[in-house]
């Protein structure tokens, strides 16, 4: 990866981690007018950098031909969307669980705290599933070397993200303990 490309996925990783960690504000809040202020990046668009990002290095990476590279594009959003579905119901899961499990919280029926951890278990064999299959359609047009070039791909953008991460939050605690 050249520095002007490697400098550019850092910042939008950077942004990426700075909006998961930056508190949020609401319309009481006074407007603050740091120039060195994160630009107002909504997490639908840093999602759309990071897939473009992805399918950028897949492309380059993979060596994908012009015949792949549409149907790719197509099954590679697929995947992401599945993955995503998957993440937000299980968030949602386990926030209720949280709720139900709160010390403050002792009259819950432990029925429903069953229910909810069944529902949990139902969700993760059912994502299994359907990302597995999802990532069946994505192979079917890519040839074994692609198909394993696309998994290193993968956990390196994984690897990269949590250490972006981790720089942004660091990042924060510094600026908030100065």
């Amino acid at each position: 990866m050249n520095d002007d490309l490697l400098g550019c996925v850092r910042a939008l990783w950077l942004c990426t981690a700075l909006a998961a960690v930056a508190p949020v504000t609401t319309a009481t809040a006074q407007p603050q007018a740091a120039p060195t202020e994160a630009p107002n990046v909504t997490p639908a668009e840093l999602q759309d950098l990071f897939d473009s990002y992805v399918m950028m290095q897949a492309q380059r990476q993979l060596r994908l031909t012009d015949a792949q590279l549409p149907q790719f594009v197509i099954k590679l959003k697929a995947l992401q969307t599945v993955r995503r579905r998957a993440d937000v119901q299980r968030l949602r899961i386990v926030q209720d669980l949280r709720r139900l499990t709160m010390p403050a919280n002792e009259k819950v029926d432990e029925g429903q705290i069953r229910e909810r951890l069944k529902d949990l278990e139902d969700l993760e064999a059912r994502s299994a599933i359907e990302i597995r299959q999802a990532q069946a359609n994505l192979d079917q047009i890519l040839d074994v070397r692609q198909q394993g070039r696309f998994r290193v791909l993968e956990e390196q953008i994984e690897r990269n993200k949590v250490d972006l991460m981790m720089r942004a939050r660091q990042q924060a605690n510094r600026r908030r303990n100065q």
